[in-house]
């Protein structure tokens, strides 16, 4: 994507210069001879670069004032101070005031592309930073080998360049913000900002003031919203379907013209952005029932993303309690622990109706309460009584009324349910299933087919 650059010098020829010179390079320029006008273009959107002379004749302040005033309200917007009469005491001042670099004109076309490149790559920097901050320390990869996340790794790929807007649905906890970052950095804005948002933290009063900023009385901007800094890059609205009629109205219109206007301005304000929604809820539903408005339904699914519930991928539950067990260790400090076949069949066994979100957690407690030996595996003792009681079809596995009936039919109920859950547990496999279970293929498919086991899929279903 064009990084956005501000020129702010007051002799024409120089300022047509350096627009030249970075226009040839790819850059979108803008260009301003006064302190007045750079605070125009400044409100009007937020620049990625400012370039600033110090002397600004015909303006109320000069370079190191305006520098002063824009560091106060954008911290993190890189500035390069220009000037064909530097001194030593004006380039510390200008650094020590949060000047990235200071240039003495005359320069050559060289030193001033590499410094721009240098202040941008900063800022990105700085900018990914502080989005790690906020970062769970196991959302980072999509991890498992199953068929389902096969195909979602490849629809991810398929999408993340287009720039099309993307609306990702599935249960809570089952990775929705990781497959935005994934389309963003995977995708030609991967070098801008990332900005994520969720709808349903928001108080429904300052929902607009975070997205679009607000201005004071007299013009001047308080306070940039999301939309703003995600110029260039992906805004990410997480549990959309929360957000007010009122704001959905006028995320619509951002949708439809790429612009909008800050609270308690005229004005409008252009950007480039891609939005990547997603949703627990049915939205079609939520339309239907007036609660979201359909035309934005429309234009936010343009390309729909469905994240599978871990209960329809028990087999990447070991690949997952690995990974997690690796990275928690890491940043714990915790001894990494085996998991023992018995505990592990459990956890493939378990519903998980908070999907990867509490299988982390639930690893993180295993790692932290585990006793004995390190080298020893966890055995299903260890696991809580919630996890480790093996549930088939979302049934209880009915031991009280097993003591009640004959023999013959307690075991043939054991082995249904038993063989029900390994089913599940291997994705349906029945090669897998056989190979755990020591049966052989033809013997494990006849023994379900005579207990009513549902869920086995040939090997070429498995796969495809």
């Amino acid at each position: 994507m064009k990084q956005d650059v501000l020129i702010v010098e007051d002799e024409n020829d120089i300022r047509a210069m350096i627009a030249g010179i970075l226009e040839d390079e790819g850059y979108s320029v803008r260009q301003s001879s006064t302190s007045e006008k750079a605070l125009d273009h400044i409100r009007s959107r937020l620049p990625g670069l400012i370039i600033l002379d110090v002397w600004l004749e015909g303006s109320n302040m000069d370079g190191i004032e305006l520098l002063d005033l824009v560091k106060k309200d954008h911290p993190l917007l890189p500035v390069i101070i220009i000037s064909g009469h530097g001194t030593v005491e004006t380039a510390v001042s200008a650094i020590r005031k949060g000047a990235f670099d200071y240039i003495v004109k005359p320069f050559k076309a060289e030193k001033l592309l590499i410094t721009v490149t240098r202040a941008l790559e900063n800022a990105r920097l700085r900018q990914e930073n502080e989005e790690l901050k906020g970062r769970s320390t196991g959302d980072l990869e999509l991890i498992g080998s199953s068929p389902l996340i096969g195909q979602l790794r490849a629809k991810i790929s398929r999408i993340a360049p287009t720039n099309s807007r993307v609306l990702i649905t599935g249960p809570s906890g089952t990775g929705k913000e990781l497959i935005a970052r994934q389309l963003h950095s995977l995708s030609d804005r991967s070098s801008a900002p990332f900005t994520a948002v969720n709808a349903a933290s928001m108080v429904p009063q300052r929902v607009e003031e975070e997205l679009f900023g607000v201005v004071s009385d007299e013009g001047a901007l308080v306070k940039s919203g999301l939309l703003e800094r995600a110029h260039n890059g992906t805004l990410y609205i997480d549990e959309v379907a929360d957000m007010p009629l009122e704001t959905q109205g006028k995320l619509l219109r951002l949708l439809v013209e790429q612009k909008f206007q800050r609270m308690g301005a005229s004005d409008s304000v252009q950007v480039d952005i891609r939005v990547i929604t997603s949703t627990s809820r049915d939205l079609e539903k939520e339309a239907a029932m007036g609660r979201f408005r359909e035309d934005l339904y429309h234009r936010l699914n343009v390309m729909p993303l469905e994240t599978p519930p871990l209960s329809k991928r028990r087999e990447d539950i070991p690949e997952l309690v690995e990974y997690f067990i690796s990275r928690l260790s890491a940043s714990t400090g915790l001894p990494a622990r085996k998991i023992g076949e018995d505990a592990m069949a459990a956890l493939q066994a378990h519903d998980w109706p908070g999907n990867v979100r509490q299988l982390r957690n639930n690893v993180e407690r295993l790692l932290i309460l585990a006793t004995g030996d390190p080298a020893n595996p966890i055995t299903m003792d260890t696991l809580p009584p919630e996890v480790s009681v093996v549930k088939s079809n979302g049934q209880n596995n009915g031991s009280d009324r097993m003591i009640a009936m004959p023999l013959r039919d307690a075991r043939e109920r054991f082995e249904r349910d038993y063989l029900q859950a390994q089913i599940e547990r291997f994705g349906g496999n029945i090669s897998k299933t056989a190979a755990f279970v020591g049966m052989e293929r033809s013997a494990l498919h006849r023994k379900l087919k005579s207990l009513g086991v549902s869920g086995a899929k040939k090997d070429d279903e498995v796969q495809s």
